[in-house]
């Protein structure tokens, strides 16, 4: 099987190891947060979030007079991680309980909201529950009963994702209360590609621990590599997907939604059952576990669990998952909607999902199932198999090594989406080469910056819109591109102008999020967001073939251009002059691209380079403080970290990168 990016790590087994009170890297690290009464944890799966949520609420409730804990997960199948743990045998001075009757998450049912009020009122201290409980119940009680409790929220990005989100209305109304505690926990550690739920005042509120990907898979002690890969089809996914598909490799299959371009006409039963049979004979349906048993060619009989299929079975499937221990529990599990962010099967070796994927957000997740440490498990592999895109080979190159990008920083936790330039007013002085151009494109001397002057450019007058264009920009556009009026815009060019979308429907998006600008600020933001892109062509294309029918792509026929565009428009990584790309080989009657591999070193040169486009240090400043980051290496057994919530240990960081830049560039000019 062929891999995109190959990620080598160290093993050093650091992000593994524990504490005197038994906390991993990233768990001491968000617990030195503890006091915090708002707290933001963005770290990748695996690093142990579960588990700091832990200590960090038991010291709430027993030191720091929080009376309750509530924790809301996104899908029931994820409540399993934050079950009772007893922490106190690895040194924690408690153990995490939690009573089978307060965690909502194991049964379905209608009375949660019931439960709910219940525990609110009663003495127990903690309740698991999922955002739609927790949101239901909101509703019911208000934000006055949460008044000195403890709300952790895993998988906070949920509550960005629309911008009328029920979540996302329920954490702004705690905050501006301002009377409980709220811990908010994330894999995916950039925005962009969906509305934030939080304004930007109320974000600076929130503590911050960041936890990189690269920490976290270079301290394993058996996860090796890495492989990111993309495979184009033609016709029927289930045609195609028997030579990605090894039945040795624990896996977890991603099948398309029922309404995507790359469904069949099979419907998703059928699909899963085209799925059983390219891994083998199906023998029965285990009545313990709810299982399917498949005979392979070899004889071997391997365990499949089915998540598609919504009737009876799936409870006693998603009860058996929960009870996992051992590699040899489970094979494969086939899921539509399902185990993606959260669902913790540590023996995953290979995610291989169908379809496209418009959220890179979703990607990241999907990443991470495979990506947990377990034993004899030195390679983990993401597969998307995609319909061929309708455009030109080098185009779809091109797309892909932006997404493979876009995907590298992302692990590094960078957000791939803000933007890179700065918009001036032009001045009839301006002219650069006497010629009287509209724009013109400059540098100003801060790195990676460029600078675009425009004539008429309305820029930032007060410091309301100046903060919203440079701290807001990314996420403004994600809205933009969500609205109905835009998007019906870009699918019916003909029919509305681009200055009514520019002039009437950026607007609209933008005083509904920021309701408090007046006229001039409007105007100014606006200005920005069209200046940067936000609507650069009125033209989107639909794509060809069977695309956008229910049934499917036909034998011939090519997928839409999404992933085409959705790399080239969103993903603004262009200060990245990186070729990922090593070869093409034909794949079906399409084609695969194959990246070079990217070491733990390349990943960690990557980081740097992302760094020193926002830093500015003096070459003083940085030889200052050369001296504390040895002493720091030696005394952590560590360099200072990008992401650390400590400004000093932060300034370290920016100031080893300047030097390893600097030195970079005197060798580079010593060979010349």
């Amino acid at each position: 099987m062929a891999d995109f990016i190959k990620v080598t790590y160290a093993q050093s087994g650091a992000s593994q190891s524990t504490n005197e009170m038994g906390m991993r890297a990233m768990q001491a690290r968000a617990f030195d947060e503890r006091g915090s009464q708002y707290l933001l944890v963005k770290a990748p799966p695996a690093s142990g979030k579960s588990r700091a949520l832990m200590f960090i609420a038991l010291d709430k409730l027993i030191n720091q007079n929080v009376r309750k804990a509530v924790v809301a997960v996104p899908e029931r199948s994820i409540g399993s991680s934050f079950k009772s743990t007893p922490l106190s045998k690895d040194g924690f001075f408690a153990d995490w309980e939690v009573d089978p009757q307060w965690n909502l998450t194991l049964a379905g049912g209608a009375q949660k909201t019931r439960a709910f009020a219940e525990f609110m009122e009663g003495d127990a201290k903690v309740l698991i529950c999922t955002h739609a409980t927790l949101r239901f119940a909101f509703e019911q009680l208000g934000s006055t009963a949460f008044d000195n409790c403890l709300l952790a929220i895993d998988e906070f990005h949920h509550a960005s994702a629309d911008e009328n989100s029920r979540l996302g209305e329920l954490v702004r109304a705690l905050v501006e209360r301002d009377k409980a505690h709220i811990v908010a926990m994330t894999g995916s550690y950039f925005r962009g590609d969906a509305t934030p739920v939080l304004r930007p005042e109320d974000e600076a509120r929130f503590n911050r621990v960041t936890y990189t990907y690269y920490e976290q898979l270079n301290g394993y002690k058996d996860l090796k590599t890495l492989g990111i890969g993309y495979h184009f089809y033609r016709g029927p996914y289930v045609d195609a997907i028997h030579e990605i598909l090894d039945p040795t490799k624990k896996t977890i299959i991603h099948i398309p939604s029922v309404r995507s371009a790359e469904a069949t006409r099979d419907g998703k039963l059928g699909e899963v059952d085209r799925i059983l049979d390219h891994l083998g004979s199906v023998v029965e349906r285990d009545e313990r576990t709810g299982f399917h048993l498949v005979r392979r060619s070899s004889g071997e009989i391997i365990k499949v669990a089915d998540l598609v299929d919504d009737g009876p079975e799936r409870e006693r499937v998603m009860a058996t998952l929960r009870e996992v221990r051992d590699r040899d529990d489970v094979d494969v599990i086939i899921a539509l909607g399902m185990a993606k962010e959260g669902f913790d099967w540590i023996w995953c070796e290979h995610a291989l999902t169908v379809g496209y994927r418009g959220s890179l957000t979703e990607v990241i997740q999907i990443i991470g199932r495979a990506t947990r440490d377990a034993p004899d498990k030195t390679h983990a592999q993401f597969t998307n198999l995609i319909a061929e895109p309708d455009a030109a080979e080098d185009r779809v190159a091109d797309a892909v090594n932006n997404m493979l990008k876009a995907i590298a920083c992302s692990l590094l936790m960078e957000q791939v989406l803000a933007p890179n330039f700065k918009f001036k007013t032009k001045d009839d002085g301006d002219e650069i080469d006497g010629s009287p151009k509209e724009v013109d494109i400059v540098y100003d001397g801060d790195p990676g910056t460029r600078v675009i002057k425009i004539k008429g450019f309305a820029e930032p007058s007060t410091e309301r819109s100046r903060q919203i264009i440079e701290t807001d920009l990314a996420d403004l556009t994600a809205a933009i591109f969500q609205d109905e009026s835009v998007l019906r815009a870009a699918m019916n060019p003909d029919e509305i102008a681009p200055e009514v979308v520019s002039e009437v429907f950026i607007p609209r998006v933008i005083q509904k999020k920021y309701p408090d600008l007046t006229p001039e600020e409007l105007e100014e933001v606006r200005q920005a967001v069209v200046a940067n892109g936000v609507f650069k062509s009125p033209e989107v294309e639909i794509g060809g073939g069977g695309a956008g029918g229910p049934t499917g792509p036909g034998p011939d026929d090519k997928g839409d251009t999404r992933f085409v565009r959705m790399a080239e428009r969103l993903v603004n990584i262009d200060e990245l002059t990186i070729d990922m790309i090593d070869q093409i080989n034909p794949f079906q009657r399409a084609y695969e691209i194959l990246s070079k591999s990217v070491t733990a070193d390349v990943l960690r040169t990557i980081h740097g380079a992302i760094a020193m486009t926002k830093i500015a240090m003096s070459e003083e400043e940085a030889v200052a403080l050369y001296p504390r980051i040895k002493t720091f290496l030696v005394e952590r057994g560590a360099e200072p970290s990008l992401g650390s919530a400590n400004p000093l240990e932060r300034r370290m960081a920016e100031a080893l990168a300047w030097l390893r830049d600097a030195k970079r560039k005197r060798m580079s000019a010593g060979g010349a």
